[in-house]
């Protein structure tokens, strides 16, 4: 896809979501449950240069995770793995749930809910996503998540804020970029943990 298209649909994507409007997956979704935690893993941990190949836009964000944030890392890190992607699509993954819930799997907030998301990447039942128990669960709300990312061609050399919003259809689409470093931090820790 050239720029200027790309650049043409996230401006609808972004005029859409203003006028209340909010997207889906890319994809329908069968069942994106990962099949098998059996995929190739490196042994050494990942080269930063692999993690993060564009260099970071703007400020970065960090900040300090428990037990709960931790383990939701790993998982979005094996589902990864069982998706058959590389260790850049766990960064931009974890970069997008640290934008949308700080890596807690949130479920309905009440009146401090955005419509109807839950989950780590505030993904919508009412948007095709999955059901709010598949979307709540951090295996399967990645490999959808996942699967939208790998309806985005070239995303592999997209900016990771440009990646994400393409699947998230965010209201906010700069504010991916700023958790970048975090994230490869993490990917890099724990890929082969």
């Amino acid at each position: 896809m050239n720029t200027i298209l790309r650049r043409s649909v996230l401006g609808i994507a972004g005029l859409a979501l203003s006028t209340g409007v909010v997207a889906g997956p890319l994809a329908t979704l069968t069942d994106p449950t990962p099949a098998s935690a059996s995929a190739a893993v490196q042994a050494d941990k990942p080269d930063i240069s692999a993690l993060i190949p564009h260099g970071t836009q703007g400020t970065q964000s960090r900040i300090a995770l428990g037990d709960e944030q931790v383990s939701n890392v790993k998982a979005i890190i094996e589902a990864t793995k069982a998706a058959g992607m590389d260790e850049r699509a766990a960064v931009v993954a974890i970069a997008t749930s640290l934008q949308e819930s700080k890596l807690e799997n949130l479920g309905h907030l009440g009146a401090r809910n955005d419509h109807d998301s839950q989950g780590l990447f505030q993904q919508r039942p009412s948007s095709g996503w999955g059901s709010v128990e598949q979307i709540t669960d951090p295996a399967y709300s990645t490999t959808a998540f996942l699967n939208g990312l790998k309806q985005v061609e070239g995303w592999q050399d997209m900016p990771l804020t440009e990646a994400a919003q393409t699947v998230q259809v965010s209201a906010f689409p700069f504010h991916y970029a700023q958790w970048e470093t975090q994230a490869a931090d993490l990917v890099a820790e724990h890929w082969t943990s």
